[in-house]
């Protein structure tokens, strides 16, 4: 506690970390209040049942803690980020098969701008199709006819798409700036806050279950918050896992070539055990709606009622096995397409690199490939035990659904991975400046 108490004081110290911080916190605060900000023309009074279906986890409950409730207050902001992220995984995807983008992704900083740019109107265009899909829905999710004061007419809805598709434009220009002029990954950030913004909440509504209820009390909820603290652990672990593949460089003579005979300097390649992140998670959890409306239509034959009753309840058996099944095959296909073990060989024969007794070339890049392979399947299994946690917390420790969620799946991990990757940055700033400080004061003794 000392210690963290010091690297605050540190952070007050740095006039640039300060300004960073400041900025960060700023933007951050701007996004949460436009939260809470109604679409002009719905009464928010009359929004209780939305709210009340967004509660119970699945898909609805998904988008809504990663819009930090905005999209159970039909908020300017209830698009989120969303469509931002989809966007970026399109492209992304389209990178391997599409020439033009392989091309820009070999230009360097011109190429990724152009990039940058090819997602922000792809965001636009999924904006377009997404928001009049939200306000139309809005009445199937229990929002009343008398709550919308001006009516579905044309008007409203153009008004209201122009809105919500600038909300997330403002919303993706607060991340970025946030990444440029702050601390850590803006758009990660604003998923983050989100998430958590919906967590007191659901720890509130499990805190008054068990206490008033007489539901374990106090000792059960001191009992799920060492075992949550234990689960947060784990995603650290996961996320942080690398395995070093040891690389040596033979040491270059002053015409330019390699000296055989003056040894060699050795590195590590880390290659990380969940190196495709929360991806899996976010395939897999996009595809397990599917089976529910399948069944749906099927119609009302046994086979159809079992697949809607089994793959519509999140916390259910047949719904968890198939999502860990899912997210293990995601975990390796992810992986295949963005770790490219090929370039990494080619990189390291370039460069003088190469790993003990492995011929660079093709040889390292199947080695590569096969450590990768190795690596990937206790990692999938991991990430996939990690998912499917809430619904085992659920089901042996009675939890409420809202603060299930919490003990798995892809807000833990997001949270973790932000946490961390902005910690860095913090720390990455402080090295910094203590470096400068010790290089400073022996210029001035030298002096």
């Amino acid at each position: 506690m000392r210690q963290f108490l010091e690297a605050i004081k540190n952070i007050w110290k740095i006039e640039e970390l300060r300004n960073r911080v400041g900025l960060t916190l700023g933007l951050l605060l701007v996004y949460r209040v436009g939260a809470q900000v109604v679409l002009p023309g719905i009464d928010s009074v009359q929004l209780s049942e939305l709210a009340n279906r967004t509660d119970g986890g699945g898909l609805l409950g998904i988008l809504n803690a990663f819009t930090g409730g905005a999209f159970a207050n039909a908020s300017v902001f209830a698009l989120g980020i969303m469509p931002y992220i989809s966007a970026s995984i399109v492209v992304q995807l389209m990178g391997i098969a599409v020439p033009y983008l392989q091309k820009l992704q070999k230009e360097g900083e011109s190429g990724r701008r152009t990039i940058n740019q090819i997602t922000r109107w792809l965001t636009i265009a999924i904006c377009v199709v997404q928001a009049p899909a939200y306000l139309y829905g809005l009445g199937a999710l229990g929002v009343p006819d008398s709550a919308f004061l001006l009516g579905k007419g044309p008007t409203f809805i153009i008004t209201s798409v122009i809105i919500l598709v600038t909300g997330t434009i403002f919303a993706m220009w607060l991340g970025e700036k946030i990444t440029d002029k702050g601390i850590g990954n803006g758009i990660s950030l604003l998923i983050t806050v989100g998430i958590i913004a919906t967590m007191p909440l659901s720890f509130v509504q499990e805190f008054v279950s068990r206490v008033t209820e007489n539901n374990g009390g106090l000792i059960m909820i001191l009992v799920e918050l060492v075992i949550w603290i234990i689960v947060n652990g784990l995603c650290v672990l996961l996320v942080l896992a690398v395995r070093q593949i040891p690389v040596q460089y033979a040491r270059r003579t002053a015409a330019g070539g390699y000296a055989k005979n003056q040894g060699s300097a050795r590195q590590y390649i880390p290659l990380k055990l969940n190196a495709s992140g929360v991806m899996p998670i976010i395939f897999a959890q996009a595809i397990m709606f599917a089976p529910a409306y399948l069944g749906q239509a099927i119609g009302n034959n046994a086979v159809g009622q079992w697949m809607q009753a089994s793959f519509s309840d999140i916390f259910g058996l047949w719904y968890n096995v198939l999502f860990g099944i899912l997210i293990i095959v995601f975990t390796y296909f992810y992986t295949a397409i963005t770790v490219p073990t090929n370039k990494m060989a080619d990189d390291l024969k370039r460069n003088g690199g190469f790993i003990p007794g492995i011929r660079p070339g093709g040889e390292t890049a199947d080695f590569l490939d096969r450590v990768m392979s190795h690596i990937t399947f206790p990692g999938s299994l991991f990430l996939a035990a990690i998912a499917v946690l809430p619904a085992v917390a659920y089901q042996l420790l009675g939890l409420q659904q809202g603060w299930a969620l919490f003990y798995g799946g892809t807000s833990l991990l997001i949270m973790v991975g932000v946490a961390i990757d902005t910690i860095q940055q913090v720390n990455a700033y402080l090295l910094n400046r203590h470096y400068d400080g010790l290089m400073t004061t022996g210029n001035k003794r030298k002096g």
